[in-house]
């Protein structure tokens, strides 16, 4: 499974790939092109056995590596090209997905995803950033960066779910709301916070999932959740490393990003042990691009249990219960310094 995209960290990864590729395709009566030639021919069986064994080492390997990323190799996987998007994860778990567009007001943001369906036995309203695939989607999605009429038209489908006491799934993606002129002349900073205020006045549950990037309020803006999970690969932090490396030491350079992303905390065991998350769903090994439908049972499985528990529970109090896990956000207890005693 060699890629054009390459993590550094990744190399010795890819290097048992290329071998198994290679002894896959002797053994299918293919000569691969960039092959080198062994120095001893090896036979079917030993070329089986050789696969067998370089499987069991690339799995090992992954485990390794992936168990002792850094803050900043995380960022790097949470924005892996292959990794799974919002339409990638409706399309593996949703049925009868309907699409809605719209704000009423300027257009269609395609950088935010809107729509009804249903995940296992619910039928809910889900919400995503959309960073685009092909070269041209990522230029009509400008890269995940929603525009003021994409957190408005998540609002007014979100108002509409809450009429029907539909559930509201979402799924954030993004490195930042768009900072463009038009962006900022259309209301950016004023839709984001309407999200907010409304988000937490909702009755109908709310559930909440970052699957790649968490940054600041363009995340925030669809995140105003009962229960709010990560991906064990993804980040969410009130700036990306390299916007914290800029302001902090004026160039963002792989040092100063790998300093500044372990500062943020961003990670999700990091976000989970400072009470910002409820919870952290697991990625198969070597993260959700190597295996995307695994990645969208995991998150399925999540959804399905935490939309059962809110589900039984009173909307009022859910929306007391909401307000009041922000309200905690950043709480800490402070004590006094001992008092030295003179002996």
């Amino acid at each position: 499974m060699a890629a054009f995209y390459q993590l550094e960290f990744e190399k010795p990864i890819l290097e048992i790939e290329r071998e198994i590729e290679t002894l896959e395709a002797r053994l299918a009566g293919r000569e691969p092109a960039d092959a080198a030639p062994d120095a001893q021919p090896l036979s079917p069986d030993q070329a089986l056995r050789r696969v067998e064994t370089l499987r069991a080492q690339r799995e090992q390997t992954l485990r390794d590596v992936y168990t002792r990323l850094t803050a900043w190799e995380t960022v790097r996987v949470a924005r892996h090209p292959k990794r799974p998007q919002t339409r990638d994860y409706i399309e593996l778990m949703c049925k009868d997905f309907c699409e809605l567009h719209g704000d009423r007001r300027f257009g269609d943001d395609p950088a935010m995803v809107c729509g009804f369906g249903r995940i296992g036995p619910h039928r809910c309203l889900l919400v995503g950033h959309q960073k685009g695939r092909t070269t041209q989607e990522k230029l009509a999605c400008h890269f995940g960066c929603a525009h003021p009429e994409g957190y408005r038209k998540a609002l007014l489908k979100m108002q509409l779910a809450e009429k029907y006491r539909v559930p509201i799934v979402t799924f954030v993606d993004t490195p930042g709301a768009y900072p463009g002129v038009g962006a900022e002349q259309r209301g950016q900073a004023e839709a984001i916070a309407v999200n907010l205020r409304e988000m937490s006045r909702l009755h109908t549950p709310i559930v909440s999932i970052v699957i790649g990037e968490g940054g600041s309020g363009g995340a925030l803006g669809i995140a105003v959740a009962d229960r709010v999970a990560m991906l064990t690969h993804a980040w969410y932090s009130v700036i990306s490393p390299e916007g914290c490396a800029a302001i902090l030491w004026k160039q963002a350079n792989e040092q100063t990003n790998t300093a500044a992303a372990k500062a943020l905390k961003l990670t999700a065991r990091d976000n989970l042990e400072l009470g910002i998350i409820d919870d952290v769903i697991e990625e198969p090994i070597g993260g959700a691009h190597r295996d995307p439908a695994g990645a969208a049972r995991n998150l399925e499985s999540w959804i399905i249990s935490a939309l059962a528990d809110l589900k039984q529970q009173d909307p009022a109090s859910l929306v007391e219960r909401r307000y009041q896990r922000f309200r905690r956000l950043g709480q800490y207890i402070e004590t006094a310094p001992p008092v030295e005693t003179l002996g």
